[in-house]
């Protein structure tokens, strides 16, 4: 913190600040330090080790796009694992379709979840409370590593590759996720910005190509990323991310802000730069 000020640095190259009028929490867990603070743009935000993670204004942007593609194509959606995502704002999304029977949530760092549940409560909106989660308190990259559940979809809510997210950005937490998928299950994760981490982007890509057979970036923006463009990436070895199933989109569409059909259509619309890197 710099007086009144948040400021996050990308890269050592340029960076993003938000001017706070109130700092509502701020405390060091066991895993990384926990900021909130209320902002005269964008309302309440959550920041982890100085990183800008969500905000009341512009989080529809992210959860909406991270959890619907995937929700809205999938095979199945009986049961979903939610990897982080401890603002609750993912499973919120996912809990939105009535045809998700049990949602489990994986988060590492239990105080990130209690101090969104005190200052960033509009985020979870009463998913604490449906019978249908099943919040853990655990390292996920383990949990995938061992577990003998199955799921019909995983989304990866974690932040950018450092600290307790790390794990989160390698091939061995992919084929492990790819386990406890099956052959027609969807991975869903954010996959960083192109033009501020075009490495991670790229490695991503690569990665989740050759451990799921297919798998394709899509597009939007997010205003607390500073970034242009933000990616999502959809994984399976069978599911088709185009493939709408009308009912599903027809039962949440109402409820969203930002996602709807002709949205899931364009945001799989490829920038040309982009493009030509991922054919070769």
């Amino acid at each position: 913190m710099q007086g009144h000020w948040f400021t996050e640095v990308f890269e050592d190259c340029y960076s993003l600040g938000l001017r706070a009028k109130t700092f509502l929490h701020s405390e060091r867990s066991e895993f990384q330090q926990i900021d909130l603070f209320d902002t005269p743009m964008l309302g309440r935000v959550l920041a982890l080790d100085g990183i800008l993670q969500t905000s009341e204004a512009d989080e529809k942007y992210y959860h909406e796009m991270l959890v619907h593609p995937a929700l809205c194509t999938a095979p199945c959606i009986d049961n979903v694992l939610v990897i982080g995502g401890g603002d609750g704002g993912t499973a919120r999304e996912v809990l939105r379709h009535p045809g998700v029977k049990r949602c489990v949530m994986v988060e590492i760092d239990e105080r990130v979840v209690r101090a969104c549940q005190e200052h960033l409560p509009a985020l979870g909106d009463g998913v604490w409370d449906d019978p249908r989660l099943d919040l853990r308190f655990a390292d996920a990259v383990n949990m995938v590593g061992t577990t003998d559940e199955r799921f019909d979809v995983v989304i990866l809510d974690g932040s950018d590759p450092v600290g307790p997210s790390e794990g989160l950005f390698g091939r061995t937490f992919y084929e492990n996720v790819k386990r406890v998928l099956g052959p027609d299950g969807v991975f869903a994760l954010q996959s960083e910005s192109p033009t501020v981490y075009e490495d991670v982007f790229f490695d991503i890509q690569r990665m989740t190509q050759e451990v799921f057979g297919r798998s394709q970036p899509y597009f939007g923006s997010v205003l607390l990323y500073g970034a242009g463009i933000w990616t999502w990436t959809y994984a399976s070895q069978t599911a088709d991310p185009l493939a709408l199933n009308l009912e599903r989109v027809a039962a949440i569409e109402d409820r969203c802000e930002i996602y709807n059909a002709q949205i899931h259509a364009a945001c799989f619309a490829q920038p040309s730069f982009i493009r030509r890197r991922l054919a070769r």
